[in-house]
């Protein structure tokens, strides 16, 4: 499984926009990581939809965090970038081999769908036990300059 850049995007900007208190222009959280700014925009947009951040127009505008760093868990930015489905789907292609069954539903016998829908929820479960305020504190632990960097580095961009 690989997602796509947007995630890492995401989590980071998220991660960042909770040591600041005002909005942050999308321009300026591009360049912190030298992203492209419409293709970061992109997923900004992506995480207004799911009430991951607000976005307040005009000339202080930008983007912050809708609700509190612990009300966040990745799955919530992962599922705002790469959608809600599960990772694996069963296209029933026994019901195209020998010994097929007319009108089993092959998503609910085939044990390659229990096993990897198994896999799903426990990867599910994980990245909804963990908030992005749990990821700041990790982080503070082990570079306890990082908010105040991340304040000034965004000082400097805006």
């Amino acid at each position: 499984m690989r997602m796509s850049q947007g995630v890492e995007w995401a989590l980071h900007t998220c991660l960042n926009l909770s040591w600041l208190d005002a909005p942050v222009p999308t321009g300026a959280l591009a360049a912190f990581y030298e992203l492209p700014p419409a293709y970061l925009n992109k997923q900004l947009q992506a995480l207004v939809r799911a009430g991951i951040l607000t976005s307040i127009s005009g000339p202080r505008g930008g983007f912050r965090l809708a609700r509190p760093p612990e009300a966040i868990s990745l799955l919530d930015i992962v599922s705002a970038i790469e959608g809600p489905e599960e990772l694996f789907r069963c296209d029933q292609i026994l019901s195209k081999g020998p010994g097929e069954h007319a009108g089993v539903d092959y998503r609910q016998s085939c044990a390659f769908a229990h096993a990897m829908r198994g896999a799903d929820l426990a990867w599910r479960r994980e990245l909804s036990g963990k908030t992005v305020a749990d990821v700041r504190s990790d982080v503070e632990r082990g570079h306890p300059g990082a908010p105040a960097d991340t304040r000034a580095r965004i000082a400097e961009l805006r």
